[in-house]
């Protein structure tokens, strides 16, 4: 399905194209969304939080910078983002630009990628390091498309051949793909010892199987899915930051603000009070 908006703000103009996979799509549960950006912010300098995806990037003009992360300064043409540890800064180009994302979930990226999402946790790395030529033709098929929702429909295509031929060959370890259903759904308010207790799996396999297919272990998964629930809850929140902190899982408000700073590198209220760009919990900088 294809969605698209426009915004004009103080903080920008740009146009927005997003799909998302149909129900009944063998892409359910692979990739999260593909969108599709076309203008320039005001502010160019952009800080992102962990939400348990990773990320292909294609730049189409001009290219981003990475100010804060683990990765080349200079973005490449096309780029992955690994399972995020913490906050991320970026920077966009000083003229308008046109960026391609591909947010995908960790079974989906472990199929695209062909590796251990071990090896790419936490960091930015150009995707023909990892695929070779293959990141070379998602760029041209997105280069060569005539508007966004041919680029983003080329996109779609290069990740369905992808999955599709990876699978042929492997199939996702069934513990490691229950136990991070089970954290998304639960929005990590789970513990080990419950994932363990259900599947049976020893503590060893489960974190070998985790780490392979989901990038870091279920610990730190379930950690990253409770804060991005708490992010998005923030906005908007009527009540108390104690009440949150029950709503979100956590012991008590002092852990839940332990976490958020952890994890964003600002305790909530900072958050709340900082600049966010429409409709994201990305903040402008």
């Amino acid at each position: 399905m294809l969605t698209h908006g426009s915004v004009d703000t103080p903080l920008g103009r740009w146009t927005h194209t997003a799909w998302v996979p149909d129900e009944g799509s063998t892409l359910v549960g692979m990739i999260e969304r593909i969108w599709h950006f076309d203008g320039k912010t005001s502010l160019r300098r952009e800080r992102v939080f962990p939400n348990g995806m990773l990320e292909i990037i294609i730049h189409l003009d001009e290219r981003y910078r990475l100010i804060e992360g683990e990765g080349p300064e200079v973005c490449g043409v096309t780029g992955v983002t690994g399972m995020q540890l913490g906050p991320m800064l970026i920077e966009a180009p000083e003229h308008p630009c046109r960026v391609i994302g591909i947010c995908l979930h960790p079974l989906g990226a472990r199929a695209v990628l062909g590796l251990p999402l071990t090896e790419i946790a936490g960091l930015n790395v150009d995707l023909p390091d990892l695929l070779g030529a293959d990141a070379d033709h998602l760029a041209d098929a997105c280069a060569s498309a005539p508007d966004a929702e041919a680029t983003i429909l080329a996109a779609v295509r290069w990740c369905r051949a992808r999955t599709t031929v990876a699978f042929a060959r492997v199939r996702p370890e069934p513990v490691a793909a229950w136990a991070a259903s089970e954290i998304v759904r639960r929005a990590g308010a789970v513990s080990v010892a419950e994932l363990r207790d259900h599947t049976g799996a020893s503590r060893a396999r489960l974190t070998t199987a985790f780490r392979d297919w989901v990038g870091v272990t279920p610990k730190m998964y379930a950690r990253i899915h409770r804060f991005s629930r708490t992010m998005n809850r923030l906005v908007g929140w009527s009540g108390t930051l104690s009440e949150l902190a029950v709503e979100c899982g956590y012991y008590d408000q002092p852990h839940m603000n332990a976490e958020f700073r952890a994890l964003s590198g600002l305790a909530p209220r900072e958050f709340l009070a900082s600049l966010r760009y429409p409709g994201s919990v990305s903040l402008a900088e």
